[in-house]
């Protein structure tokens, strides 16, 4: 009967990914299914902690952040939870040997942002996202590589780069909302009242170079997870050329995405790419 909760809770992992986010739930889909639950059930976890800090509010979110640390290092101690994401990762992160680093930098980065609304050096900004988004990105290496230490340690820093230029997007793409909603501010040294043309295009220079070293790294995935990650990427990048192309002013004021026909599309674009090893 063990079986069958563990079978639930990888479900309830995967349900939360659909629900939260179409665009990586199609990036998942695309993973081989050996390794597919598993990214489902790092998303299920990051994404529970990242609500209670962004979205729980009228509650003490401290707490349940808090209690949400303790049960998981309960469910590693007990090897299940009653918690079904936190039991699904708790089975990932044994299996796939995933660091406790990069759990608990991940953690502290949401726990920053329940006290701090702005990152004055490039550092502090720079040691953010490493625990929001770049840990995000090895927890997922350590399950492409399926075990292999010498291969994750070849693409570990292009991981990383992948992970910072898709947070990077995020933060360009919800500023307005980061800033009037939740009061954060996440680019060094600059408000919303100080976005300009340049300090815009010094942001995307920023990003497209992240892009640019994560692709060499994109390359050199084992085929079961090249296909997935690449049409993150091609979706990111895609995003971010909107965004260089959007004025300032017009960032500010509305959330810029892209289209679901434009999706299939780049879907369609990603599969031709890896099918005629064009990668």
């Amino acid at each position: 009967m063990k079986n069958l909760f563990d079978q639930t809770s990888y479900a309830i992992s995967q349900l939360v990914t659909n629900k939260y986010s179409t665009s990586f739930s199609m990036a998942v889909k695309l993973l081989a299914p050996k390794i597919r639950s598993h990214i489902y059930n790092i998303y299920g976890f990051v994404r529970f902690a990242d609500e209670i800090v962004d979205s729980f509010h009228g509650f003490n979110k401290k707490y349940l952040l808090d209690k949400f640390e303790t049960d998981y290092y309960q469910s590693m101690e007990d090897g299940i939870s009653l918690n079904p994401v936190l039991n699904a990762f708790q089975q990932t992160v044994k299996t796939c040997n995933i660091d406790d680093h990069l759990v608990q930098s991940f953690l502290q980065s949401m726990k920053r942002d329940l006290s701090q609304s702005e990152y004055d050096t490039y550092e502090d900004y720079k040691e953010y996202i490493y625990g929001s988004a770049d840990v995000v990105g090895l927890m997922c290496l350590k399950v492409f590589v399926e075990g292999n230490e010498q291969k994750y340690q070849e693409l570990k820093p292009y991981a990383e780069k992948l992970g910072s230029a898709f947070q990077k997007v995020n933060f360009l793409r919800d500023i307005k909302t980061d800033f009037e909603e939740l009061n954060r501010n996440y680019f060094p040294n600059l408000t919303t009242s100080e976005l300009n043309y340049e300090s815009k295009n010094e942001i995307i220079a920023d990003i497209e170079n992240d892009f640019e070293q994560a692709l060499i790294g994109i390359k050199k995935l084992p085929l079961e997870a090249k296909f997935g990650v690449y049409t993150a990427y091609v979706y990111y990048k895609t995003l971010l050329k909107k965004l260089k192309k959007t004025p300032y002013q017009e960032i500010m004021n509305t959330r810029i995405r892209v289209s679901d026909s434009v999706k299939i599309g780049l879907l369609a674009r990603s599969f031709t790419t890896i099918k005629l090893n064009l990668l």
